[in-house]
């Protein structure tokens, strides 16, 4: 299966991967197009997710399979970014494991990488109770606003919403809760930043603070005043703190180093 993905700019400029977070696709990366003209910036839609072939199941790891092969086939010569949101962190962090040394700078965004087997096991009878709600608009207009989402793109995330399968969400969400480190992060040889909000989830700061210490070329962040959704709730000071950790080494000014 090929990946959907959409390609902006210059072949020639230094390359920019974006991966969504699950309940969105790949539009949620257009402030960040929009801002980052001086690079080749490719945003990608899962397996199952946004405009992408439904036939090939969801998995972490083969997504990250997948994302690996399409950057071998683009690549060119110059560095290789890539930046990941919540799922899509997840995804990030099975890519530099599996292949270390392909990516230059990798900003791991909001990765739960704590297993929770108890929350698991209740994901399928509560998905079963809940998803008949997906499909009202009142009750995605709640949940757009706990991700973040603007009135700009809700349309967007109410079709897809929509569209998404049961089992596709049942998978998508048993995958999110199953993930840890795997044991060849370590090795990655690019630089890293691994960010997490000041007001997400204790257990969304502990992976961060796990992330940070099992790799030597990790910088671990805590973002004040954040929640769980930096790259939409305020896409200009995500974009800020890319370009400065990119260009001058700097973590975010008011950030909590971990």
């Amino acid at each position: 299966m090929a990946l959907h993905f959409q390609e902006y700019g210059d072949k020639d400029a230094p390359l920019m991967i974006f991966l969504h977070g699950g309940g969105v696709s790949s539009w949620m990366w257009d402030k960040q197009v929009q801002y980052f003209t001086d690079y080749r910036c490719v945003t990608i839609d899962l397996p199952e997710q946004g405009l992408n072939d439904q036939h090939e199941e969801f998995s972490i790891e083969y997504s990250a399979h997948k994302i690996i092969e399409l950057i071998e086939l683009i690549k060119n010569n110059k560095s290789i970014t890539v930046i990941g949101f919540s799922l899509g962190a997840q995804v990030l962090v099975q890519m530099l494991s599996m292949k270390p040394n392909l990516i230059d700078y990798a900003i791991i965004n909001s990765a739960l990488v704590r297993p929770n087997r108890f929350g698991k096991n209740l994901i399928s009878p509560l998905i079963k109770l809940a998803f008949p709600l997906v499909k009202h608009r009142a009750f995605s207009k709640l949940q757009a606003k706990t991700l973040f989402i603007s009135n700009e793109y809700f349309e967007k995330y109410y079709n897809e919403s929509r569209q998404m399968k049961r089992d596709t969400l049942v998978r998508i969400l048993k995958e999110n809760m199953s993930f840890e480190i795997p044991n060849d992060f370590n090795k990655a040889s690019g630089k890293i930043l691994v960010t997490v909000g000041e007001k997400e989830k204790t257990v969304m700061k502990k992976s961060a603070i796990d992330l940070a210490e099992a790799n030597p070329n990790c910088t671990g962040v805590v973002i004040p005043r954040m929640g769980h959704g930096m790259p939409l709730a305020d896409p200009e000071s995500f974009n800020q703190m890319i370009e400065e950790w990119i260009k001058k080494d700097n973590a975010p000014k008011e950030a909590i180093k971990i």
